[in-house]
């Protein structure tokens, strides 16, 4: 099974929007830079910041886009293309409305569920076929509130059910990082969730 060569992290740059939901892919990434001492730097050819570590002998790369979450698939396409990676070795981790906060779940292609981020890199890489980390936010209830909901800071509580999420899906990197997918799913779907779409 073949591992995953890049995770890249969305979420809009700046620190106005660095606590709110839609960035919950960049914690997913500042989660595992406490851990691993990742040194992320800017890359302008990639529009992003980007590290890398060795993990099983495998050179895996990190990207946090520095566009704005509607243009992610430029900065996701310029790295699959300099480093030769192909789609189905790409993690992205993004928030997620249809999932509840807390819920981590593991997902292999399929659409976009109206997600500007993986619309943009649906349109760049030419693919569907990247495996998505979808961290849960849960939903505002009306769909004219989503774009004020995703860009507004989560309540504390919400915040913190996010965040355990995160760690639960960072404890698995090694998993991930393989590729071993039957374990990370027995692992982060075993708690109480929304069911799938």
């Amino acid at each position: 099974m073949d591992g995953i060569s890049l995770i890249a992290g969305l979420g809009n740059p700046g620190p106005g929007y660095a606590h709110t939901r839609h960035n919950a892919g960049c914690w997913f990434l500042d989660c595992l830079q406490r851990r691993q001492t990742l040194a992320f730097r800017s890359e302008s050819r990639f529009r992003g910041d980007l590290a890398e570590i060795l993990i099983g002998g495998r050179k895996l790369r990190l990207l946090r886009p520095a566009t704005w979450m509607n243009l992610s698939g430029g900065s996701v396409s310029a790295v699959t293309r300099y480093f030769d990676i192909d789609p189905g070795q790409v993690l992205v981790v993004h928030d997620d409305l249809d999932l509840l906060p807390g819920t981590a779940r593991i997902k292999r292609a399929g659409g976009h569920g109206g997600h500007n981020g993986l619309r943009s890199i649906f349109s760049e890489l030419g693919s569907q076929d990247f495996v998505r980390l979808r961290l849960g936010i849960g939903h505002p209830g009306n769909p004219d509130d989503v774009t004020d909901y995703v860009l507004r800071t989560p309540s504390s509580s919400d915040r913190d059910a996010i965040v355990e999420a995160i760690e639960r899906a960072v404890d698995l990197f090694d998993s991930i990082a393989a590729g071993d997918w039957e374990k990370v799913m027995n692992q982060l779907h075993s708690s109480p969730s929304e069911t799938e779409d």
